[in-house]
């Protein structure tokens, strides 16, 4: 397996400061940018649209991990694509078809990713595994930062690990939820490549950042 990938979520950035706070992380270490699009009606919070990700998108070369917490999302697809995304995940709950959702990121040109609720069950993914580039897991239930992570999960990881790797496909297994130093270590061993971070990217402000995210990644 590959060495972990960190993807700082900018919900927890300077929200006057974004451009800066992305520029920040990249000299600080990130692989990937993790940007939680939140509608105020899939889950309780609002964040900010493909306006947004377009501005921030001159800020850094690293590529946009887009999670979409929308619903309806197959309306918002493209205009996510165009505003810069590399790759869009979305929840299966959030619209009515998951395979056809997929096939329309994957004929925009990006990598396309399925995201697990604490209570979605891994089976979900059986039968669109051959346009899955990515799973999110959520150690937390979406809308919030700042939660802790949810200790059940850790065994979801272990079976989507074991999944992953008899489908022959490279699909990255990311985990996003409370996952701070305390925890990666476990989360990684559990099977995760690709940690979010929000809260343990940011805390402490830019000197800290490349501590931060040299902490999860073990070292």
């Amino acid at each position: 397996m590959s060495a972990v990938r960190i993807a700082p979520s900018i919900l927890s950035a300077d929200f006057a400061r974004l451009g800066e706070e992305i520029r920040a992380i990249d000299a600080a270490g990130a692989d990937w940018i993790h940007v939680d699009v939140m509608d105020g009606h899939f889950v309780p919070n609002i964040t900010i649209g493909p306006g947004v990700v377009k501005a921030l998108r001159k800020h850094t070369a690293k590529p946009f991990d887009v999670h979409l917490m929308i619903a309806p999302v197959d309306p918002f697809l493209q205009a996510f694509a165009e505003a810069g995304a590399d790759c869009i995940s979305v929840h299966p709950e959030s619209g009515p078809h998951l395979h056809r959702t997929l096939q329309t990121i994957k004929a925009l040109g990006k990598r396309a990713g399925v995201v697990l609720n604490p209570g979605t069950p891994v089976d979900v993914i059986d039968h669109v595994m051959d346009l899955v580039d990515l799973v999110l897991v959520m150690s937390v239930n979406p809308g919030f930062g700042g939660q802790k992570f949810i200790e059940s999960q850790l065994p979801k990881i272990t079976e989507l690990r074991r999944r992953i790797d008899a489908s022959g496909r490279a699909i990255d297994l990311e985990v996003d939820g409370g996952v701070d130093r305390s925890n990666a270590a476990r989360v990684i061993a559990a099977g995760a490549d690709a940690l979010v971070a929000g809260t343990a990217t940011f805390e402490g402000g830019p000197s800290r950042y490349a501590d931060n995210i040299a902490a999860l990644r073990g070292l």
